[in-house]
């Protein structure tokens, strides 16, 4: 398929993630604020891991599976957080997650980020939904989706097993004949 493509907001870079990403990944993530409201994130995080992961992004890509992007400030290119998609092509939908590392927290790069990447789902890959969960103790990532334009479906009731107790998770998606009543540039 390729390489990862590489994405540009106004102020960010979306891009293939490289093994030189690793020490910053192992930072920003490995905070327990990052850890403790992601279903997937490890914490500790230790040596190893971000390289383990950066690894696995080109196949997944390869394979239509999923596409992974650091999302890095303009300027500099200083890595911020991470944004990705995982695709159902039998349904011709994107799941989408994302962090941001915590000195990044309310400045509006996640909300920059996923207007670009739900671009890159409707225009560039052609599917139908994107759609995304946040824990319900997470409301800053559901400011996100309802940003974006994403509609909350609902709550999916402790369907998160994490750090040995259930969470709830409130979906919400966006389907491709709305998405362009959403502004890509309204923040």
């Amino acid at each position: 398929m390729g390489q990862i493509p590489t994405l540009v907001t106004d102020r960010l870079i979306l891009r293939p993630f490289t093994l030189d990403d690793a020490p910053a990944v192992k930072e920003l993530a490995g905070e327990w604020e990052i850890a403790e409201t992601t279903a997937n994130i490890p914490h500790p995080y230790e040596e190893g891991m971000a390289e383990e992961w950066i690894s696995t992004h080109q196949e997944a890509f390869d394979k239509e599976e999923a596409v992974t992007f650091a999302i890095t400030l303009k300027p500099d290119g200083v890595l911020i957080g991470a944004i990705g998609i995982h695709i159902n092509k039998t349904n011709r939908l994107a799941e989408m997650g994302y962090w941001i590392g915590k000195p990044y927290w309310n400045q509006g790069h996640c909300t920059e980020a996923t207007k670009e990447v739900l671009r890159y789902v409707f225009e560039a890959l052609g599917l139908n939904r994107a759609q995304a969960r946040h824990m319900t103790k997470n409301p800053a990532s559901g400011r996100v989706m309802h940003k974006v334009g994403m509609k909350y479906e609902g709550t999916l009731r402790q369907s998160v097993f994490r750090w040995g107790k259930f969470e709830d998770a409130a979906i919400y998606s966006i389907l491709r004949d709305e998405y362009g009543l959403v502004s890509v540039h309204s923040r």
